[in-house]
């Protein structure tokens, strides 16, 4: 049922208030998930020594100036340290391969005894003989042996690090999400089919992974119903059951999906795969504005606070045999966007980054945005906007938002997937932005250097610790320090 033009008005005028930019990045209109940091904030972890440096000042907020590691891997601010959890070719798994490389989408759980329980993606595309350090090839947990790419779990104790594979076989695991009943989606960001770089078997799915019953995780199979395509992210509506899922392409520009589960279907472990192929159904978004006007591109909106009214299109053929389904929609049919990345769940809605477009809307281009949807009203509100950044190549400012969490110390930590030096930064509830790492490895050459993205950002389930990994060559980090409650700047 579409939204009439009427109550898009109205809701427009509840929710769309424009709020001014802050620096390079717009400000958050509302709160971003108020989950564990409204009554009390999460005991600080223990402070350790600081190390002394550079860095650049944020008027208040935030942790103060990053100071230099003398390690060159990781510079945080004073009284935060790291402590390395996994590094591709270093550490190694319980069954004795090396870790896998580059680390992407990751989200933790609690696991027995008090341990954290963290799901890793690793982003390897194309055959298994272009990397050095694929998933493993573990029995029973494999798709398609062809496929470098995968998942493990990883299990952090004070004093004991333990990992294994969780799937093996798939391609290019992106962004991910979790899920209210305690498991990992992965999702393969590609639309490889069966006897491209000698794969047998079709790719482009979603598919499910328990961190602690590894029995679950056997005879892989994947979530045909969610959709065949570049998939980035995915969330769970924990109060309707939908999904959520962006996808990350271009030529045309990728969509916001929905997947809404056929009638009497309840989630839990294990029920998605036993899903037919087209159960429930699977739609792409399509934006108006206040005045009824269909909107191309979101790359269209240059103002904090833009609201637009969101209807949902079928999907023709979601397991697209012969045609993209992307490419499956004329003009005029849906709402596309560059680089749809990371997403959230909060605040009864989810978070949803563009990372940026350049090209789309010539005088209007953004490095950076993060969008809200409303599934009650079915609105979407830009919530932050990055301007270009001058100059990547200088420690300054941020580009390229991509993986994002809710901080339970208020507002939101992205993780940049830009040009040139690369952080990970928070955005106070007004807007304000603050370092909080930079990654100092550099992965060129003293004369050209070059810094890896940022990946996987999410706190521990007690919020002590922020998770975090360095996609290239494949290093997850634990990030301690005096957190505190973040004001609205």
């Amino acid at each position: 049922m579409s939204l009439t033009r009427r109550d898009f008005a109205r809701q427009s005028a509840i929710t769309g208030a424009g709020v001014a930019l802050v620096g390079s990045v717009g400000a958050l209109a509302t709160a971003p998930n108020a989950l564990a940091a409204t009554e009390t904030d999460t005991e600080a972890a223990e402070s350790a020594e600081g190390r002394h440096g550079h860095g650049h000042e944020h008027g208040g907020v935030g942790y103060g100036p990053l100071v230099t590691d003398p390690e060159g891997l990781l510079s945080l601010p004073a009284g935060f340290t790291y402590r390395v959890i996994t590094h591709s070719g270093k550490t190694r798994l319980e069954s004795g391969e090396f870790t896998p490389s580059n680390h992407d989408g990751t989200s933790t759980f609690s696991g027995p005894r008090g341990a954290t329980l963290l799901v890793n993606n690793h982003e390897l595309a194309g055959p298994r003989a272009n990397w050095p350090y694929p998933v493993p090839l573990t029995e029973g947990l494999v798709y398609d042996p062809a496929a470098a790419g995968g998942c493990t779990v990883v299990e952090v104790r004070r004093d004991k690090v333990a990992e294994w594979v969780g799937i093996a076989g798939t391609a290019t695991n992106c962004a991910g999400g979790n899920t209210p009943w305690g498991t990992w989606l992965t999702c393969e960001e590609t639309e490889d089919k069966a006897g491209t770089n000698g794969f047998t078997k079709d790719h482009g799915y979603v598919f499910e992974v328990d961190p602690e019953d590894r029995r679950r995780n056997r005879n892989p199979k994947p979530i045909k119903a969610l959709g065949r395509y570049a998939h980035e992210a995915v969330v769970v509506d924990p109060k309707r059951g939908r999904l959520y899922l962006t996808e990350d392409a271009s030529g045309p520009n990728g969509l916001l999906y929905r997947w809404t589960p056929p009638q009497g279907f309840e989630h839990g472990h294990g029920q998605l795969r036993t899903l037919g192929d087209t159960d429930g159904s699977l739609q792409a978004f399509k934006c108006f504005d206040s005045g009824g006007r269909y909107v191309d591109d979101l790359s269209r909106a240059t103002k904090i606070g833009t609201v637009y009214g969101v209807d949902w299109v079928d999907v023709p053929d979601r397991d697209a045999r012969t045609v993209s389904v992307r490419k499956q929609f004329t003009d005029g049919q849906v709402t596309r966007a560059r680089k749809l990345e990371g997403m959230w769940w909060g605040d009864g809605g989810v978070y949803i980054v563009s990372s940026y477009a350049r090209t789309e809307s010539p005088g209007q281009a953004h490095d950076g945005a993060v969008w809200f949807y409303d599934p009650k009203r079915r609105t979407l509100t830009l919530k932050v906007l990055i301007g270009v950044n001058p100059d990547p190549s200088v420690d300054g400012d941020f580009d390229g938002p991509d993986n994002i969490t809710v901080s339970p110390y208020g507002g939101l930590v992205i993780a940049e997937d830009g040009e040139g030096v690369q952080h990970l930064f928070g955005a106070t509830e007004s807007g304000r932005t603050y370092p909080i790492a930079r990654n100092e490895l550099n992965i060129g050459t003293p004369e050209d250097p070059e810094y890896s993205e940022f990946t996987g950002v999410t706190f521990s389930p007690d919020g002590r610790t922020l998770y975090a990994n360095i996609q290239v060559p494949g290093i997850m980090v634990a990030v301690t320090g005096p957190w505190k409650r973040q004001k609205r700047g």
